[in-house]
């Protein structure tokens, strides 16, 4: 992509109204725009982040053991469905409105009241048990106060998965497949290292539930983290004398953070409503027990951000970046000129996600200014200098050391 033509601007000064660094930098970079409070329009740069991100939830979701089928949901939901489970009153955050003929609707904050129906249909034996579908979709609630850039809004992508067992033992051993893979899927979004597996309060469906929370300063949870095993217990449910659930030890520490994910034993709470049952082996009919797994796909992304960046900008791990090569030109002779759209050429062949400053308007101070901001993994430079020894600059985004390597062996160095 030439950065000349990437349909993005950014911005040097801080601005005095951004409430978290992720929505500090997401904005000045030019990854996101704000519309309104609580909704944002993800830019080329941004959109390319989501997709990453996207793309490796997606993976865990289908590959064993969670094995998962995607499909994609209303966002329209009829006003019955949501007095069946008697959240049409409850539901604070729910956006409301008529359609022709005054039928009244919810936009999705969730889907439980789309998907029992939508099993009905499929499952009529126990033969047809367990199985699980997952979307990646836009969901609306009406957040009384949408904060933080893209960490809380009204507006937002998020992969919800819903499973159907026999029975609980079934969906036990489920739970704990997911709660693993989400694990790895929070590692290689990297911000692995700062993601708890947070006991939290089940609510109207178990006893517990569990959050997947990641630490920043931004964050609007109190979790308390084990430090000896890393396991977590939400505020809302620690009392003083509370031992680790996982080592039975009781030392603590004191930290903020934001739910990235979380994960619900939802029982029969929305199989009753829909007469969600299956035939078993002995011709009984029996109710389908449920879970529930979610996960943010764009507050992940201001997650990654929160953990990754320092004072000049953003630091993409390699799985999310939007480009994997930024290639600065520095003006000088022509030879300058040609030898970088060479380079910019030759890793495209070798299918590198390239992002090339061709901007003749532009000081060096300037694009380097911006390549720190944008954040992408590897910084090549070109110029006079580096030319005369047949050479390039090479940085990495998450370094400070600057080496110079021999055209030659770029590609080898970049370990193409």
């Amino acid at each position: 992509m030439l950065q000349s033509k990437l349909f993005y601007k950014s911005s040097r000064e801080k601005s005095s109204d951004t409430e978290s660094v992720s929505h500090d930098l997401l904005t000045r970079a030019g990854f996101v725009d704000q519309l309104s409070a609580g909704v944002y329009t993800f830019l080329p740069l941004g959109l390319k982040v989501i997709q990453k991100i996207e793309a490796i939830v997606r993976k865990n979701m289908q590959d064993s053991p969670v094995s998962s089928q995607e499909l994609l949901m209303p966002v329209l939901h009829p006003k019955d469905n949501w007095e069946k489970t008697g959240r049409w009153e409850t539901l604070d955050i729910l956006f409301k409105l008529k359609g022709a003929g005054d039928k009244e609707f919810a936009l999705g904050p969730t889907h439980e009241e789309v998907v029992s129906p939508l099993a009905k249909k499929m499952i009529l034996s126990y033969k047809d048990l367990p199985y699980s579908i997952f979307q990646i979709q836009t969901k609306f609630r009406n957040e009384l106060r949408a904060k933080s850039g893209i960490l809380r809004t009204r507006e937002f992508l998020m992969k919800d998965l819903y499973s159907f067992h026999t029975n609980q033992e079934d969906l036990d051993i489920y739970y704990a497949k997911v709660a693993k893979t989400y694990k790895n899927i929070f590692n290689q979004l990297g911000i692995g290292k700062q993601t708890y597996e947070t006991l939290a309060s089940g609510g109207s469906f178990s006893k517990y539930s569990h959050e997947f929370q990641t630490v920043t300063s931004a964050g609007e949870d109190i979790i308390y983290v084990c430090k000896k095993c890393r396991f977590a217990i939400n505020k809302e449910i620690k009392t003083d004398d509370s031992e680790c659930p996982n080592c039975k030890t009781g030392d603590y520490e004191e930290k903020k953070a934001v739910e990235v994910g979380n994960i619900f034993k939802l029982g029969t709470k929305y199989s009753l409503p829909f007469d969600l049952k299956f035939k078993d082996k002995d011709g009984s009919d029996k109710d389908v027990i449920m879970g529930c797994f979610g996960l943010g796909i764009s507050r992940a992304m201001g997650a990654i951000v929160e953990v990754n960046h320092d004072d000049r900008g953003v630091i993409w791990p390699r799985n999310v970046a939007p480009f994997m090569v930024h290639i600065i030109e520095i003006k000088g002779k022509s030879k300058v000129n040609t030898t970088a759209k060479k380079i910019y050429q030759d890793l495209q062949k070798k299918d590198v996600e390239v992002l090339y400053d061709d901007r003749q308007d532009k000081s060096a101070g300037e694009k380097f200014a911006d390549a720190d901001l944008i954040g992408i993994p590897y910084r090549i430079v070109v110029s006079d200098k580096t030319l005369e020894k047949n050479s390039v600059e090479v940085k990495e985004r998450s370094k400070n050391q600057v080496k110079l390597v021999k055209i030659s062996q770029l590609a080898k160095f970049l370990k193409l």
